[in-house]
């Protein structure tokens, strides 16, 4: 199943401000902070690669693959809070 325009909008719209871009392949999102991949939203699921920075500030979140053959990868389950995003997508590119 592709991801939706609307949910790619909406976690866009959550991260305006910090220098995030996007591109879409294969009927999904890949992510990019400062240019380097973060992670991406697949099956209208938005992942983030399991750092170990993103892991400590979301201890109990699934570990989800985002295609098979791929790493797994952390599912961000607090999409509506920006500010935690914003600290999040930063703290993967430090990794």
């Amino acid at each position: 199943m592709a991801s939706s325009r609307e949910y790619l909008d909406y976690i866009i719209e959550q991260l305006s401000g910090a220098d995030v871009s996007w591109r879409a392949m294969m009927g999904e999102y890949i992510f990019y902070y400062n240019g380097r991949v973060i992670g991406g939203i697949y099956d209208n699921r938005f992942l983030v690669k399991a750092t170990e920075s993103a892991a400590a500030l979301m201890p109990d979140a699934p570990r989800e693959l985002p295609y098979e053959g791929a790493r797994e990868m952390l599912l961000v389950e607090n999409v509506d809070d920006r500010e935690f995003l914003l600290k999040l997508v930063s703290s993967v590119y430090d990794n």
